[in-house]
C-alpha cells in the first residue's frame, strides 16, 4: 500500500473524509516529492506514458467528459483509491476539467453537489471550474 499526499504540499485538495488528492496542470512541471500511485489525465487526446498506473478520461478542453459513465466509473476509482493511495487529477492548465473532476471527487465525499464548486475554489484553486456546463455538470453528478 502507497502512502497518501501530505496536506501542505501544493495542489493538495483535502477532502471533508480526510482523503488528499493533487490537481495540477500538465503544462508545469511535475512537483518535486513523491509520484502519484494513480492518476486521472482529463484531456482531448492521449497522454504521454508516465511510470506510474494512469487512467485516461477523454475531455476536451473548456467542455464535458465524452462518455459520463465513464467518467463516473473513473472518477469513483479515483476516490476510493485516494483513501490509501496518492492520486492524481490532471488536465492541461489544472483548472476546468481538473477542478471539474475534483468538486465531483467532492461530491463522492458527502459535500452537496450544489456546494462542491465553491468547496473547491475555497480549498484547491479559486479559478477552478471554468464554464456554466462544467459547473451544472457538478450539480448534477451524484454520489
Amino acid at each position: 500500500m502507497t502512502e497518501t499526499w501530505k496536506a501542505g504540499d501544493a495542489g493538495i485538495l483535502h477532502l471533508p473524509s480526510g482523503r488528499l488528492v493533487r490537481g495540477r496542470g500538465l503544462r508545469r512541471p511535475l512537483p518535486a516529492g513523491p509520484e502519484p500511485a494513480f492518476a486521472v489525465y482529463l484531456l482531448g487526446k492521449r497522454p504521454p506514458e508516465v511510470p506510474w498506473e494512469a487512467a485516461w478520461l477523454r475531455w476536451p478542453d473548456f467542455r464535458l467528459p465524452s462518455s459520463p459513465a465513464e467518467a463516473r466509473a473513473v472518477l469513483g476509482e479515483a476516490w476510493t483509491r485516494a483513501a490509501a493511495e496518492r492520486v492524481e487529477i490532471a488536465c492541461a492548465g489544472g483548472h476546468g476539467r481538473t477542478g471539474t473532476a475534483l468538486a465531483c471527487l467532492a461530491v463522492l465525499d458527502g459535500v452537496p453537489a450544489d456546494r462542491a464548486v465553491a468547496y473547491v475554489r475555497r480549498h484547491y484553486d479559486r479559478h477552478a471550474v471554468e464554464t456554466p456546463w462544467q459547473k451544472r455538470y457538478v450539480r448534477r453528478f451524484t454520489a
